[in-house]
């Protein structure tokens, strides 16, 4: 890596889920690199992946099913504005992206709203409701985010707007938040009240970030998943989001490919995913000014999901979590979560243990789970995605997989362990 200078039902899926035919007219850029000297994911970086003990999650062959009703998926805990684990009332609360079991797995998508869930220790889970008015909620549907609680006790729920109500589940995106008051009631559960307006925080620019209209190839393109973030020393606050290059000119740079042998597969530019960052300029967290990406994977992945940032000391962690199929031609990495080193929030990022790979599920199993995210103190969690149980049939997930416990030191990982099935300690 350098800077730069100048499961067969599973993709069938979500083959489903990526091509688009909904296009909206943007401005055009002229150049697929609108910012210089920004780290790069090259295909030399991602060449030589290698599942051993230290980066293999345990097999998942069973699974308590958190709400029997639903489809659960992308889950994120409520944190506080430092980053740390968030308790109401003593209790612990995560938000996870749902729908209900009338639409198919596949179709579970075009219908994701965000639910609440909530736990005294931790471990034992309880559902709770849509916290917003889905009417006034912005996009066709809900996709993944953030939330943070604020020293106000208002909760800031970041999330993706896709589509829009008027227009079915096109495949547009834009970065979204509302916020609300929640209160723990014995009786009752977590009441919502309070809620907030439904605002847009920030849309693609076609120049740091690749347009519906910019898009070539068959894989969707991205602007979405945003992750609040506080910057440890500065206090300055931050959404880090996935997006794609933006632009028109798909051409391919020395940094993007790296030392490798032979030509470059054709297709491979199509495949131009990146790591978004966006400033808050208002304290209220409603106007935000898109900046010169943290990472680019151009000619090596289209989709750099869920990305977020750990700051541990010294270090800083960019992780996010990319499927198989999103790999550029003549790449094969697996479904699972990935890493990238710095020393500061903007530096230039290096792909932990060599290759990016920090999680990945076990070969016999490669779908098991997906939508991995790192909290403090070292736990991964994720979903339970597509699995073959005890017997070898093969199942659908859609709850809590078990967390993992990942071990971070300087630019290396190793999971130490497993805990409970969506379990999260402060």
């Amino acid at each position: 890596m350098k800077t730069k200078q100048s499961s067969i039902l599973s993709k069938l899926a979500l083959t489903a889920l990526v091509v688009s035919s909904a296009f909206t007219a943007f401005p055009v850029a002229s150049s697929a690199q609108a910012a210089e000297d920004t780290p790069t994911w090259s295909r030399e970086d991602a060449s030589n992946f290698t599942l051993t003990d230290e980066n293999t999650a345990p097999n998942i062959d069973s699974f308590t099913d958190v709400a029997p009703d639903y489809w659960v998926w992308d889950t994120w805990p409520l944190r506080d504005r430092d980053g740390s684990l968030a308790k109401i009332n003593g209790r612990y609360v995560q938000f996870a992206l749902t729908a209900s079991k009338e639409y198919t797995w596949a179709g579970r998508h075009d219908h994701a709203v965000i639910r609440t869930f909530y736990s005294k220790n931790g471990k034992d889970w309880e559902m709770g409701t849509v916290p917003y008015d889905e009417d006034k909620a912005l996009g066709f549907r809900q996709w993944a985010g953030s939330a943070m609680i604020d020293e106000n006790d208002k909760i800031h729920l970041f999330y993706t707007a896709a589509g829009r109500k008027d227009e079915g589940p096109t495949f547009e995106q834009r970065l979204a938040k509302t916020t609300f008051e929640m209160d723990y009631d014995n009786k009752e559960g977590f009441q919502v009240k309070n809620n907030g307006e439904h605002q847009i925080l920030a849309e693609a620019d076609g120049v740091y970030y690749e347009t519906q209209a910019q898009k070539t190839g068959d894989i969707i393109y991205s602007f979405r998943d945003p992750w609040f973030f506080q910057h440890p020393e500065t206090g300055e606050e931050y959404l880090i989001f996935e997006g794609n290059t933006g632009g028109t000119d798909k051409t391919l740079e020395a940094d993007n490919i790296g030392n490798v042998d032979g030509p470059i597969p054709a297709g491979a530019e199509d495949y131009n995913g990146n790591v978004g960052i966006a400033k808050a300029e208002n304290d209220d967290l409603t106007e935000f000014e898109l900046m010169p990406p943290l990472l680019e994977a151009d000619g090596v992945n289209q989709q750099l999901e869920r990305p977020h940032v750990v700051q541990k000391g010294d270090d800083y962690y960019l992780f996010t979590i990319s499927h198989q199929f999103t790999f550029a031609p003549g790449l094969e990495g697996p479904d699972g979560l990935y890493g990238f080193h710095a020393n500061s929030l903007f530096g230039d990022y290096e792909p932990m243990n060599g290759t990016g790979l920090v999680v990945a599920n076990p070969e016999e199993d490669p779908f098991q789970a997906y939508s991995w995210a790192v909290l403090p103190h070292g736990q991964v969690i994720s979903f339970v995605n597509e699995f073959y149980d005890e017997n070898g049939d093969f199942q659908f997930g859609g709850s809590f997989a078990p967390t993992l416990k990942l071990k971070l030191k300087d630019d290396t990982s190793e999971i130490k362990g497993v805990m409970g099935e969506g379990e999260i300690h402060g």
